[in-house]
């Protein structure tokens, strides 16, 4: 049986964030480019005849802005790509199609899911914090026989207000309390960044000094604090998901473990000119 790809969608409309950041993926979750489809959402509309039934997974990316922004005020390019994700979503569930949000992704999930998503608490400068799993965090197979507290990298404007109705809680921090969420079987959320290491980071603090995520005069000093940190753990979580789901030939309302398999080169990397950013 031929295996299908994963799709990875982004939303960074800065070149060098963007491509970073799939380099990332590709490298910390041991994926084969032709393995997988990438889509910058930012740069135009999936593609005509897109359907969801053509791929193993999908993950999603940092991207510009919040959920939570003003939907009258905010740039029509990141809306048009935000309501493209928001339609995806009930079939997502529906199927309990194997997904990883990052960041952006959570905001989206609880969303979708009914939950409030805000700037009024819980938002976390850049920086590498503490997250500990809970009791089903332990159980859960991407998480099983992990630390109980491991360091991740975050920074992000919005956060999760309440736990999603029917959303399984995995882990947390001292300053947000929901890092990573489960709904159905499948369909998982992180807050903090699975693909992100140090070096990472360090490339976004440049690229995102003036965007208000943090005092650009504190840009050395959070760039020397990520770059001594050590942040090991998060990219076992994104090797599992794609182990776990990047192949055909299982339901995706079981936990079927699988390895990848290559397919022809991705779709939709045409290059955006750069823009306003959002959640990292």
């Amino acid at each position: 049986m031929t295996s299908k790809p994963v799709l990875i969608l982004q939303l960074r409309p800065e070149d060098e964030a963007s491509d970073g950041e799939f380099r990332a993926f590709i490298e910390k979750g041991r994926l084969d480019e032709a393995e997988v489809r990438r889509h910058r959402m930012e740069a135009g509309p999936l593609p005509e005849g897109f359907s969801l039934e053509d791929y193993s997974a999908v993950i999603v990316g940092g991207g510009p802005g919040c959920v939570s922004d003003d939907p009258v005020a905010r740039d029509p390019v990141e809306a048009r790509a935000e309501a493209e994700l928001l339609a995806l979503m009930p079939e997502i569930l529906a199927r309990d199609m194997p997904f990883l949000g990052c960041c952006y992704g959570i905001g989206l999930l609880a969303h979708h899911l009914g939950a409030p998503v805000s700037k009024e608490r819980y938002s976390e400068q850049v920086s590498v914090v503490p997250c500990d799993l809970t009791e089903a965090g332990q159980a859960d197979p991407l998480l099983a026989g992990l630390p109980l507290r491991f360091n991740a990298l975050v920074g992000h404007k919005e956060a999760v207000q309440e736990l999603p109705h029917g959303a399984v809680h995995l882990m947390f921090s001292e300053t947000c309390p929901f890092q990573m969420i489960r709904a159905g079987e499948n369909v998982y959320a992180t807050q903090f960044h699975p693909e992100a290491d140090g070096q990472v980071f360090a490339d976004r603090i440049r690229i995102y000094r003036e965007f208000g995520y943090f005092p650009p005069e504190e840009a050395a000093a959070l760039t020397e604090a990520c770059l001594a940190a050590q942040v090991t753990e998060p990219e076992r979580i994104l090797k599992r998901f794609v182990a776990r789901y990047a192949t055909t030939g299982r339901s995706c309302r079981t936990h079927g473990d699988g390895n990848a398999a290559g397919l022809p080169a991705s779709h939709g990397q045409t290059p955006a000119a750069g823009g306003r950013a959002g959640a990292k």
